[in-house]
C-alpha cells in the first residue's frame, strides 16, 4: 500500500496515536485491496468498501446499527485474521449479502465496541481487552474452520459469494453451496481424461438426445430411414452447437440440442387439419414446414439476445417464474408418456423400474471408483431392457399366427391381426427396417429435406416458444453458475448465450432436426452427479458426436429402439424435468403463501386452459389417437375471429402448457408485491465486477478479436 494512506502500518507505528486496531486493520489491507482513498480518510467510503467486501450491507434498505455508526466510534475489525468481532451493541435485523441479496445466517450481532489502547502502553486493562480479543478471535477461527463446505476452502467459498456459516444443507431462501467437482470449468486433466469424461456427458444425457425423433418422426409418418437420418442430424447439431456455446455463449460447460421445449409445438403442427390427410410426402412437406417456424422464432431469438432486450427481461424472470415454466414443459406430455409406454407393459415397466432402482437405491454405489448406476442410469436401462426386448421377440412372444409385422397396419386383411398390428409395432426389436435401408456413410447437409415453408401462423408459435425456451435458459445458466462454483454471469453474458441458442436454432432450422436448439435443462443433473464441468471435456465429447453423425448406420441402431422403451424412458425423464424445474424453488422462500400461490395457481391453470382448447371440439377424437389429442387444438379450438392465420396461431399458443404457466406465472410474480428475498431475485454479476476480476474473464470472456467484433454489451 502506498505510504499515502492514512492507515498505512508504517505510518502508524511513527506516532502515538496509532492504537492497536489500527494497526491490525493495516495488516489486512496487505491482504484485501481497499475502497479507500489515499488521504482524508471518510467513514462513508470505509462503509461503501465494506459494503461491497461483503462485511455491512443494507441491502434491504433498512440501516442497521452498524452500518449507521461511523468507524472508530461502535465497530473495529479484528484485522490480523480477516473477520470481524461479534459484539452486544450491534443491530439484530436480517443482514442481507451484497453481491447475492440473500439473507445470510445470523452469527451473532454484527460488529464489536472495542477501543483499541496505546501501542506503547503497558499491561493493564487495554492489555486485559487484547487478551480478551485474541480469546474471542481463537474461538471465531474454530467456528469458522468447522463450517467449510465439501466444495472448497472458505476463502474460495467467499470469492464465489454464497458461503454458509454451519455447513449442511441451505436453509430456506438461501443459495445452496457449490459441490466438490473432480474438474472445473477451466481445468484440463489430460486427452485421454477428456475423452472419458466428454462421452461421460454426452451419455448420461443419451435420453434427451436421440428419443425425440423416435417421437416426432412416426407422427409425421415418416420411414425408419427418415428417422435414422434425423437422429444423425441431431447429433450433428448437438456436437456444432455445444461447441458454439462453449466459446461463444456463456461458456459455461453446458451441452446445446433438441429441446422438449419445441417438442409440443412440433405435434401442434404436425397434428394440425391440414397435414391429417396428407398421403405423398407428408413427413417432408411437415418438416419444410416446421424448419420455416424454427428460423422465423430463431430469429426473434437473436433479436431479443443481440440488441440487448434481454437483459432488461432478465428483471422480470425470477425462480418463481422459472419453477413452472421449466415444470409445465415435463408436464405437458402426461397424457402422451405412458398411454404409448402402456402398448407393452412388460417392457415399460421394467424400464421405469430399473431408471429408479438404478438413480434411487443405488446411486450411492460405487465400481471401479465410479457410480455406474447414477451416471449412466438412462443407457443402461435401456441397453438392460432393450437386450430383454430382443430374448422376447426372438422367443416368439410378438408372433402371431398368420400375421407379419413387416405389413403395414392399413393393409393387414385380417381382422386378427389388426388387433396385434400395434403391438408388433411397438414392442418388437425387429420391426424397424432401417439398418436395411440405412447407408453406411450419411453426411446431413443444409436444406436436405427441400427449402423451408415460411407460414404466418406456425412462426407466431415459435416466437412464443422460442421466449419460453429462453426463460428455460435462464435458470440454467444462473443454477450452473453456482454449480461449477463461477461468479454469477453478467446480464450482458447472459443475453450473448441467448443469443447463440436463437444462432443454433437458425441452423437447427436450415438442417432440418424438426425441433429448435437450446440448452438442455438437464445439464444440471449431469454435472451434479458427474462432478465434471470442463469445458474442454465437452468440447471433445461434442467433436466424437459429430464424427459419429456421419456414421449411417448407428442412426439406424437408434432407430430401432422399440416405440414402448423409448416413451417409457422419456417418461422418467420429462418426470426429471419437472423436478428440475420446480428445484428453482430452493432459491426463494418455499414457505411463503406468495410463492406457493403462484407456482400453483399457474401450474393448475397452465394445464386447465390448455385443456379446454384440446378439448373443444370432440370430434378430434374420432380423428386422432388420444395421445395425440392434446397437440390437435389448433384447427378447431375456441379463438374464432375469422382471420384463420392468426385463428390458428392463437388456438395453438394457448393450448401449450409451458406458455399459459409462463404468462400466469410471469404477470403474477412481477405484479403481486413481495420482497427480493421472499421471491429470490436471480442476482447477476455487474460488468465492473468482470473488469476487475481475472478469474471471472477467463471464465465468462469471449476470444478477444470476437469480443472487439461484438462490442462490449455482448460480452460483458
Amino acid at each position: 500500500m502506498d505510504s499515502g494512506s492514512g492507515l498505512d502500518p508504517d505510518n502508524g507505528n511513527k506516532g502515538k496515536g496509532s492504537g492497536n486496531g489500527e494497526r491490525k486493520f493495516g495488516a489486512f489491507l496487505k491482504r484485501v485491496e481497499p475502497f479507500l482513498p489515499k488521504k482524508d480518510l471518510n467513514p462513508r467510503d470505509l462503509r461503501s468498501w465494506a459494503k461491497k467486501t461483503g462485511f455491512v450491507s443494507d441491502y434491504s434498505g433498512e440501516t442497521s446499527t452498524s452500518t449507521r455508526t461511523k468507524f472508530g466510534e461502535s465497530s473495529e475489525f479484528d484485522l490480523p485474521n480477516g473477520r470481524h468481532q461479534i459484539g452486544q451493541g450491534s443491530s439484530h435485523k436480517t443482514d442481507i449479502d451484497p453481491i447475492l441479496g440473500r439473507s445470510r445466517p445470523k452469527r451473532g450481532s454484527d460488529i464489536e465496541h472495542v477501543t483499541g489502547s496505546n501501542s506503547g502502553s503497558k499491561a493493564g486493562p487495554g492489555e486485559e481487552e487484547r487478551g480478551t480479543n485474541r480469546d474471542e478471535d481463537r474461538n471465531s477461527a474454530e467456528t469458522l474452520s468447522e463450517t467449510e463446505n465439501e466444495g472448497g476452502k472458505i476463502n474460495r467459498d467467499l470469492e464465489n459469494g454464497f458461503y454458509y456459516p454451519g455447513g449442511g444443507e441451505a436453509e430456506d431462501g438461501e443459495w445452496p453451496k457449490p459441490i466438490a467437482l473432480k474438474f472445473g470449468l477451466r481445468d484440463n486433466p489430460g486427452f485421454v481424461p477428456l475423452i472419458y469424461y466428454g462421452l461421460q456427458h454426452y451419455l448420461s444425457l443419451a435420453g434427451s438426445l436421440v428419443f425425440i425423433p423416435l417421437v416426432i418422426v412416426p407422427a409425421m409418418d415418416g420411414s425408419d430411414k427418415d428417422t435414422a437420418a434425423v437422429i444423425s442430424t441431431m447429433l450433428l447439431l448437438t456436437g456444432i452447437t455445444t461447441i458454439l456455446h462453449c466459446y461463444f455463449g456463456t461458456r459455461l460447460p453446458l451441452v446445446q440440442g433438441s429441446s422438449f421445449v419445441y417438442l409440443a409445438p412440433a405435434l401442434v403442427v404436425i397434428n394440425s387439419e391440414e397435414f391429417r390427410n396428407l398421403t405423398e410426402h407428408k413427413f417432408r412437406d411437415i418438416m419444410r414446414e416446421l424448419q420455416g417456424a424454427i428460423i422465423v422464432g430463431s430469429l426473434f431469438q437473436c433479436i431479443l439476445g443481440f440488441s440487448g432486450l434481454m437483459s432488461l427481461l432478465l428483471r422480470f424472470i425470477n425462480p418463481v417464474v422459472v419453477a413452472p415454466t421449466v415444470a409445465a414443459v415435463g408436464l405437458a406430455f402426461f397424457s402422451y408418456g405412458f398411454p404409448q409406454a402402456g402398448t407393452c407393459v412388460e417392457i415399460s415397466i421394467p424400464v421405469i423400474l430399473l431408471l429408479l432402482v438404478f438413480t434411487l437405491y443405488l446411486r450411492g454405489v460405487s465400481l471401479f471408483g465410479h457410480r455406474l448406476f447414477r451416471i449412466y442410469a438412462v443407457p443402461l436401462s435401456a441397453l438392460i431392457i432393450w437386450t430383454y426386448a430382443f430374448f422376447l421377440t426372438v422367443g416368439g412372444a410378438y408372433d402371431y399366427r398368420g400375421c407379419n409385422a413387416d405389413i403395414p397396419s392399413s393393409n393387414i386383411l385380417i381382422s386378427e391381426c389388426k388387433k396385434h398390428a400395434y403391438t408388433m409395432k411397438h414392442c418388437r426389436t425387429d420391426a424397424s427396417n432401417a439398418w436395411k435401408t440405412a447407408p453406411w456413410v450419411r453426411i446431413p447437409f443444409p436444406f436436405q429435406w427441400g427449402f423451408p415453408s415460411f407460414h404466418m401462423r406456425t412462426s407466431i408459435i415459435m416466437i412464443f416458444v422460442s421466449l419460453v425456451a429462453s426463460v428455460d435458459s435462464v435458470g440454467t445458466y444462473h443454477s450452473a453458475s453456482m454449480l461449477v462454483n463461477a461468479k454469477r454471469p453478467t446480464r450482458g453474458i447472459v443475453s450473448r448465450g441467448v443469443a447463440l441458442e436463437g444462432f443454433c436454432s437458425l441452423l437447427a432450422g436450415i438442417w432440418g432436426s424438426g425441433t429448435g436448439s437450446t440448452t438442455l435443462t438437464e445439464n444440471i443433473h449431469t454435472i451434479n452427479i458427474t462432478k465434471v464441468a470442463s469445458r474442454r471435456a465437452l468440447v471433445i465429447g461434442a467433436m466424437f458426436l459429430i464424427v459419429l453423425s456421419f456414421v449411417g448406420k448407428l442412426g439406424a441402431i437408434l432407430a430401432s429402439i422399440p416405440q414402448a422403451l423409448a416413451a417409457s424412458v422419456l417418461c422418467f425423464i420429462w418426470a426429471l424435468t419437472v423436478a428440475l424445474g420446480l428445484s428453482n424453488l430452493r432459491y426463494t422462500h418455499t414457505a411463503s403463501f406468495r410463492n406457493i400461490t403462484i407456482v400453483g395457481v399457474s401450474l393448475f391453470l397452465g394445464l386447465s386452459i390448455p385443456a379446454y382448447f384440446q378439448q373443444y371440439q370432440p370430434l378430434s377424437t374420432l380423428i386422432l389417437p388420444s395421445y395425440y389429442l392434446p397437440f390437435g387444438a389448433a384447427s378447431s379450438g375456441p379463438f374464432q375471429t375469422g382471420i384463420e392465420q392468426l385463428d390458428f396461431a392463437m388456438n395453438a399458443v394457448l393450448s401449450l402448457n409451458m406458455v399459459v404457466t409462463f404468462l400466469l406465472a410471469f404477470v403474477l410474480d412481477n405484479t403481486v408485491p413481495g420482497s427480493k428475498e421472499e421471491r429470490g431475485v436471480y442476482v447477476w454479476s455487474r460488468a465492473e465486477d468482470m473488469e476487475m476480476d481475472p478469474e471471472m474473464q477467463a471464465d465468462y470472456s469471449l476470444p478477444r478479436k470476437v469480443a472487439q467484433f461484438f462490442g462490449c454489451r455482448c460480452c460483458k
